[in-house]
C-alpha cells in the first residue's frame, strides 16, 4: 500500500517508490489507451471501403464509418460504468489490469474483420476496456499522489494519452502503403503492460481504509443520485455530455475533412494517408502543449475557470475554422490551436474524480465522464448526416458541432469548486 507519509510531498525526491510505480502504470494505460483509440480514425475510409467492397467516395462509406466509431464511443461509455464500478469493488490495481487486456485483444482482433459489422463489435467491445481505463488511472493517481501536484498530474496523464496517439500516427505512417487492417496489429502491445501492473501496483491505502470502514450495502450507481451526491453527479454530468460530443464529432471528422480538401482529394491512398497522420500529428502537438498551459491556470485561477476558459476557446475556434472553406496551408495552423484547447480534458481527469467519495469515486467519475461518449456516439452519426458527407461537405457537420462548446463551457459555472492546490 501506498504510505500517506508523502501525501503532501513538495518535492519529487520525496515520493515513494509505490507512487512512481502506481504514477507510471496509470500514465502507460493511458499512452496505450491513445494509441487503440485512435487506429481505427486513421484508417476509417478506406477499411470500410474494403470491408463493404466499394469504393472510398460511396456515401455509405461514411455512414457506415460513422455507426462504427458510434459503436466504439457507446462501447467506451458502457466500459467506464462497469469498470468503473470494478474499481470500486476490487480495487484499482486489477481493475487497470482489466481495462488494458480487454482493449488489446480486442483491437487485435480487428485484423480479422471481413465484413463492417465485424469490425463494429470488435470496437465496441475494444472500447470497453478504454473507457473503463479512464476513470480507473485516473482515481488511482489522484489516491495516491499528493493533492498539490495534482494539475500537473492532469497535464502529464493527459500527454500520456497524446502520445499513445502520436504512436498511432507513427504506425499509420510506417503501414500507409500497407492493407489497412495491419495497423490493428499494433494494438495488441498494451497486453504486455498487465503483467508488470499486477506484479508491481499496489492498490491505494485510501481505498483500502475506506474499504475496511464500510459498513452496510455497497454503495452503487444509484447512490449518486442521492443527496448529497447529486448535486455533483447532475453539473458533471452536463459537462461532459455536451463537451465530448463536440469533441469527439471533431476527432473523427475532421480525417474526412482533410481527406476531401481539393488539393488532398486528387491524391492516391497512400498520399491521402499522410495528410491524415499529419493532421491528426498536428492536432497531439498542440494538445500536448494545451495540457500544461491548462495545467499551469488551473493553478493560477482555480479548475473551474481554467475550464471554463478552455471550452471557450474551443467553441471560438471550431466556429471560426469551418465557417468557410479553407486550404491546407491555412488548416494545419488552426489544427494545432484546436488541439492545445484540448487541454480542457486534462482538468478533468484531476478534478473530477476527488469530487466524489471513495467508494463512489471510479463509479462516479467513470459514469459522468462515459454517459458523455453515449451522446457523443450519436453526435458523430447526427452531426455528419447533417451535411453531405459523401460530396466533400464534412466541414458543415465540424461548424455545427463546435456550437456545443457554448453551453458546455456555461455549464462548467455551476461545477463544485475545488481549487488547484498552490
Amino acid at each position: 500500500m501506498t504510505s500517506s507519509n508523502s501525501a503532501t510531498a513538495p518535492r519529487l525526491r520525496d515520493l515513494t517508490p509505490s507512487q512512481w510505480r502506481s504514477g507510471l502504470a496509470a500514465w502507460l494505460g493511458w499512452m496505450f489507451d491513445g494509441l487503440d483509440m485512435h487506429l481505427y480514425t486513421l484508417v476509417a475510409t478506406p477499411f470500410v471501403a474494403e470491408l463493404l467492397r466499394t469504393g472510398a467516395k460511396d456515401p455509405s462509406v461514411g455512414s457506415h464509418g460513422a455507426v462504427v466509431q458510434a459503436a466504439f464511443l457507446t462501447g467506451w461509455a458502457l466500459g467506464g460504468a462497469f469498470f468503473g464500478r470494478l474499481g470500486d469493488l476490487l480495487g484499482r490495481s486489477r481493475a487497470l489490469s482489466l481495462t488494458i487486456l480487454t482493449y488489446a485483444v480486442f483491437t487485435g482482433l480487428s485484423f480479422f474483420a471481413t465484413e463492417w459489422w465485424h469490425l463494429m463489435i470488435f470496437r465496441f467491445l475494444a472500447a470497453l476496456g478504454i473507457g473503463g481505463e479512464w476513470a480507473v488511472g485516473a482515481s488511482l493517481i489522484s489516491e495516491t499522489w499528493p493533492k498539490s501536484w495534482r494539475p500537473w498530474l492532469a497535464a502529464i496523464l493527459q500527454t500520456g494519452v497524446n502520445c499513445g496517439v502520436l504512436l498511432a500516427c507513427l504506425a499509420g505512417f510506417l503501414l500507409a502503403s500497407q492493407p489497412p487492417r495491419w495497423i490493428f496489429l499494433v494494438g495488441i502491445c498494451p497486453a504486455l503492460l498487465v503483467l508488470w501492473i499486477r506484479r508491481a501496483v499496489p492498490e491505494p491505502e485510501g481505498w483500502h481504509a475506506a474499504k475496511q470502514a464500510s459498513s452496510g450495502p455497497a454503495l452503487g450507481l444509484p447512490d449518486l443520485f442521492r443527496p448529497p451526491v447529486v448535486r455533483i453527479t447532475i453539473p458533471v454530468l452536463i459537462l461532459c455530455a455536451l463537451s465530448l460530443t463536440a469533441h469527439w464529432t471533431f476527432m473523427f471528422w475532421q480525417q474526412a475533412n482533410v481527406r476531401q480538401l481539393p488539393e488532398v482529394s486528387r491524391l492516391d491512398a497512400t498520399g491521402q494517408n499522410h495528410y491524415t497522420t499529419a493532421a491528426l500529428f498536428l492536432v497531439m502537438a498542440g494538445s500536448i502543449a494545451g495540457n500544461f498551459v491548462a495545467g499551469w491556470l488551473a493553478k493560477c485561477v482555480g479548475y473551474r475557470r481554467a475550464i471554463l476558459l478552455f471550452l471557450s476557446g474551443y467553441f471560438v475556434t471550431m466556429v471560426a475554422t469551418y465557417v468557410q472553406p479553407l486550404e491546407w496551408r491555412e488548416l494545419r495552423f488552426l489544427l494545432v490551436l484546436i488541439g492545445a484547447w484540448q487541454g480542457v480534458f486534462a482538468l478533468f481527469t484531476m478534478c473530477l474524480p476527488p469530487l466524489f467519495p471513495v467508494l463512489l469515486r471510479t463509479t462516479g467519475a467513470g459514469f459522468c465522464y462515459n454517459f458523455g461518449r453515449i451522446l457523443s456516439a450519436a453526435g458523430v452519426v447526427v452531426f455528419g448526416l447533417l451535411a453531405p458527407v459523401g460530396e466533400g461537405y464534412t466541414r458543415q457537420a465540424l461548424f455545427y458541432a463546435g456550437f456545443l462548446f457554448l453551453p458546455a463551457a456555461i455549464a462548467s459555472l455551476w461545477l463544485p469548486e475545488a481549487e488547484a492546490e498552490r
